[in-house]
């Protein structure tokens, strides 16, 4: 990322999907808040895919006027669109889905109990 920000200019675009996932939640939140922050900042346009609702929520509680939140589109039984939506960030993610389908058993919770 330091290189990337020492070489990227006015008007440019930044794409990241699921950067800082490795780190926590809370930290690669604010990692990322810091530099989205300062990208917008230089007049540099970013699309960032995530799935942490801290870094998403955020920002949309801030209501920027230039900001678009999308989300990836489910029915109500739980069957995926592959279709983006506007609409306000979630505080899960449909990781347990992912985990019933792989292992055939309910995701255990996690430790803040979230099970996501």
């Amino acid at each position: 990322m330091s290189q990337i920000a020492s070489q990227i200019t006015r008007h440019s675009i930044l794409l990241c999907n699921e950067s800082f996932a490795s780190t926590n939640e809370r930290e690669g939140s604010e990692i990322a808040r810091q530099i989205v922050r300062a990208m917008l900042h230089r007049q540099i346009k970013v699309f960032f895919v995530t799935h942490m609702y801290d870094l998403a929520h955020s920002f949309h509680a801030q209501q920027p006027g230039n900001a678009l939140f999308l989300r990836a589109g489910r029915e109500p039984g739980g069957r995926r669109t592959f279709k983006l939506a506007e609409g306000e960030p979630l505080p899960t993610s449909y990781g347990k889905d992912s985990y019933q389908r792989i292992f055939g058993t309910p995701a255990p919770a996690t430790a803040a109990g979230h099970g996501h």
